[in-house]
């Protein structure tokens, strides 16, 4: 008769084997240059849903923007004003992480109106992290993070945090290759 014996997992192998796997999943779920995103329905600034204009046919660059360091990026956003980018085929636009911050939503309600009026731009909201889980981002509290896809839905450029001024040529650089496809 064959006997068999109970299979024992040391502590040591067992935490390998969870922190590992653990790595591993954490790492396969970053969002990075390659990687194919999909539209998802965030909200307007009247709370109403949206989804992401020109995603697919337009080069975007996209800010997800925690409003308490709305400012972060400010210069790289007028970088690309002063770039004069051809509108046909590239759309700047922000969505604000209103979940990680401490502010009212009825307050960045208020101050994203009077901005789309007084700028004309494309400002939506995420009240609950639609596009942070949808699109794999992570941890964005306390964050800008700065997205460029190109036409065929695809991230070319990722940022999370303030993008250098040493950056700003090449990202632009980037963008007009991307148009141009």
């Amino acid at each position: 008769m064959l006997r068999t014996r109970p299979f024992k997992l040391s502590l040591g192998v067992f935490l390998t084997v969870v922190f590992g796997l653990g790595a591993m999943t954490s790492s396969a779920l970053a969002l990075k240059p390659g990687d194919a995103v999909s539209n998802v329905k965030v909200r307007d600034a009247e709370d109403e849903p949206a989804s992401i204009p020109d995603l697919g046919s337009k080069v975007l660059a996209l800010f997800y923007t925690d409003p308490d360091v709305k400012e972060l990026n400010e210069p790289f956003r007028d970088a690309l004003k002063a770039a004069n980018l051809d509108k046909t085929v590239y759309r700047g636009l922000g969505i604000v992480n209103m979940k990680d911050t401490w502010k009212p939503d009825f307050a960045i309600r208020k101050v994203i109106r009077d901005k789309i009026k007084k700028f004309k731009s494309v400002i939506l909201t995420d009240p609950d992290y639609i596009l942070r889980d949808a699109w794999k981002l992570g941890d964005c509290d306390e964050r800008d993070v700065v997205i460029i896809v190109g036409k065929d839905s695809r991230v070319k450029y990722l940022k999370m945090g303030r993008v250098g001024a040493a950056e700003y040529a090449t990202v632009i650089a980037l963008i007009q290759e991307e148009m141009k496809k």
